[in-house]
């Protein structure tokens, strides 16, 4: 079994930004047994996104996106999800109660782009992100799955722990860890 871990943004692509999600979920894959096998950096266009991800699901059993799932028109990885998986869009009440209620706790209302984050794949299992706006989601493939993250490194991070570890140690069975010997 192993894992591919695919890195959306233009500014990541073009440098503007440093990527220090990819390692640390490299780390965190390591730390539960799952091999990484590829990373990928792709910019924010819908059509070499959704074209990566078909290859990643081509090759490997778990794909982890982080990036791209805001309120802005360049975020595109959900489209790019459900075209992958051959899933249509949905939107989801849960979601957005989360999203409204993440604004509402701190004196604001969300834009109506906010809605846009509460669309997920059909089927796909959500991941509330209580310390932002941009929800989760897991699509299962068959035995694989692509679940998709935000791309602020404290969300990530935050949902990667408490959501996505525990839902791949129990949903593949993990109970190793992979060593380095350097």
């Amino acid at each position: 079994m192993h894992a591919e871990v695919v890195v959306i943004g233009t500014e990541l692509l073009l440098g503007q930004i440093i990527d220090t999600n990819s390692a640390l979920i490299a780390r965190n894959l390591a730390s539960i047994g799952l091999d990484l096998f590829y990373k990928t950096t792709v910019g924010d266009n819908l059509g070499r996104l959704s074209e990566v991800l078909s290859s990643a699901l081509a090759r490997s059993d778990v794909v982890i996106t982080t990036g791209g799932i805001g309120p802005t028109a360049d975020d595109v990885t959900r489209e790019a999800v459900a075209l992958a998986t051959r899933c249509g869009l949905v939107f989801s009440p849960l979601l957005m109660e989360q999203i409204s209620s993440f604004f509402r706790s701190r004196g604001m209302t969300p834009s109506a782009s906010n809605q846009r984050q509460a669309f997920i794949p059909a089927g796909a299992l959500p991941i509330e992100n209580p310390v932002g706006t941009a929800p989760g989601f897991i699509v299962e493939v068959g035995e694989k799955c692509v679940i998709t993250l935000p791309g602020v490194p404290r969300e990530m991070e935050y949902l990667l722990a408490n959501q996505v570890l525990p839902y791949l140690r129990s949903r593949y069975h993990l109970k190793g860890q992979v060593v380095i010997r350097v």
